[in-house]
């Protein structure tokens, strides 16, 4: 896999191998249909790997939250309620805090869509990528062995434009996937994060807010690695919520805060 180059070092007890549980997050909002076959697979998972799973019911005006909550083979589901709709940079966010408050120095955190076109038996993949050094793991479908066929061409040339983009503009090297929305991250790396950041980590409330982390986390000299994603959009039961113009001006934006605001004042 492709580590970037990022300085490399970081606190010792970052670079802990041991094996420890994946808090795999969920942001949902009307995910009744998809939830139960995603759960399903997850608690397949469950059975080799140690896994807590935070649904985000961000506000969904359908059964998510009951669904998730129903038991799936002894898998361990919490479920997080936003009251309304409040995006899914906010969801991402109440994910992100509720499972730092439970996760180990040895953990990771996955996040992962609900819509059931994410496959997790990535999981085991991601975790051995933070076991063997690196501090973000990316599912990408830019990758050899990486695949979005069966996504709308619309979105298809959205991921792509985007990508190249923020690759030409960044210069974050070895990170071809940057608006992915399948990661792992090790769990003291997000705690360094939020700790500086607060409530501040995720301000973008669009897509665009997988992007805005990535860029926060860098100020942490992240090893960053990617996997092949082969993205299963043809499992998608319900219409994409992503508004194609919405989201071109957020990374539009967002590309523009991150040039004008400064580094952080101290090391992170």
């Amino acid at each position: 896999m492709e580590k970037t180059a990022l300085a490399t070092r970081a606190e010792p007890e970052e670079k802990a191998r041991t094996g420890g549980r994946a808090h795999v997050v969920l942001p949902a909002f009307n995910e009744e249909a998809a939830l139960p076959a995603l759960l399903r697979r997850l608690a397949d998972v469950a059975l080799t790997e140690q896994l807590t799973v935070w649904v985000v019911d961000d506000g969904s005006s359908d059964r998510s939250a009951a669904v998730a909550g129903s038991g799936f083979g002894g898998l361990e589901v919490r479920v997080v309620r936003h009251a309304v709709n409040l995006g899914l940079g906010r969801a991402v966010q109440s994910g992100l805090r509720a499972a730092l408050e439970k996760a180990g120095s040895d953990d990771v955190i996955v996040v992962m869509d609900a819509d059931d076109t994410h496959d997790p038996g990535l999981i085991t993949l991601l975790r051995a990528e933070i076991a063997t050094g690196s501090d973000v793991a990316i599912c990408s479908r830019f990758v050899p062995g990486g695949d979005d066929r069966t996504a709308p061409l619309v979105r298809r040339m959205l991921s792509r434009g985007a990508a190249q983009l923020f690759r030409r503009a960044l210069g974050v090297e070895g990170v071809r996937d940057f608006t992915s929305g399948y990661r792992a991250y090790r769990a003291t790396l997000l705690a360094r994060a939020s700790e500086h950041w607060g409530e501040r980590l995720i301000e973008e409330q669009g897509f665009a807010c997988m992007v805005e982390l990535l860029l926060k986390l860098r100020h942490c000299h992240p090893v960053i690695t990617e996997i092949p994603l082969d993205l299963r959009y043809d499992r998608k039961q319900g219409p994409s919520k992503l508004k194609l113009r919405r989201t071109l001006l957020q990374y539009l934006k967002l590309l523009a805060r991150d040039r004008l605001s400064p580094a952080p004042y101290r090391k992170l």
